[in-house]
């Protein structure tokens, strides 16, 4: 691997934000309505992620992140798009004075061509320790929409998803 360490960081904040499906009470909904973002958009979610990336990439000289956002394979969230990420590499420049660069290597692959690469890097070991259900349980419940893109990725992808071989979906 790439022998960079795990840190994590503390964002417990969404729940507090609410009107979303995923950190709040509402029933997950599997379409967006007309005009409307579908109720498992977490408002600014991958801002604050980046954001906080960035803050950390300045307190240990880092110039460069990575982030597997998709423009191609999504429910249409504003902060999965390759313009709002460029606009927020350039916001975290000029708010940290430190060149920081958002590495998006995922931007534009559907979900099969994304599996297709971690397998030709060796990745797809990993994809077993990955998680994309909505209703955050094990196994995934093969129902909510993050379930039936990723399983449609995989089959489009000719290869078996190593989360579901681990434990099958219920």
């Amino acid at each position: 691997m790439a022998g960079i360490p795990l840190v994590r960081l503390r964002i417990d904040t969404f729940a507090q934000l609410g009107n979303n499906a995923l950190t709040g009470n509402m029933r997950i909904g599997n379409k967006a309505q007309k005009g409307k973002l579908p109720n498992t958009f977490v408002p600014g979610r991958n801002i604050i992620f980046l954001t906080f990336a960035a803050a950390y990439a300045y307190a240990h000289n880092i110039g460069h992140l990575i982030t597997g956002v998709c423009e191609t394979d999504y429910s249409g969230y504003p902060d999965c798009r390759l313009r709002t990420i460029r606009s927020l590499e350039k916001t975290l420049c000029l708010g940290l004075d430190h060149r920081i660069k958002i590495h998006t290597p995922l931007i534009h692959l559907t979900k099969a061509a994304s599996i297709g690469l971690a397998e030709k890097i060796g990745a797809l070991p990993a994809l077993a320790h990955s998680h994309t259900c909505y209703t955050g349980v094990f196994p995934p419940c093969g129902k909510c929409m993050a379930c039936k893109l990723r399983a449609k990725g995989f089959r489009e992808a000719g290869v078996p998803d190593p989360l579901i071989k681990k434990r099958p979906v219920r």
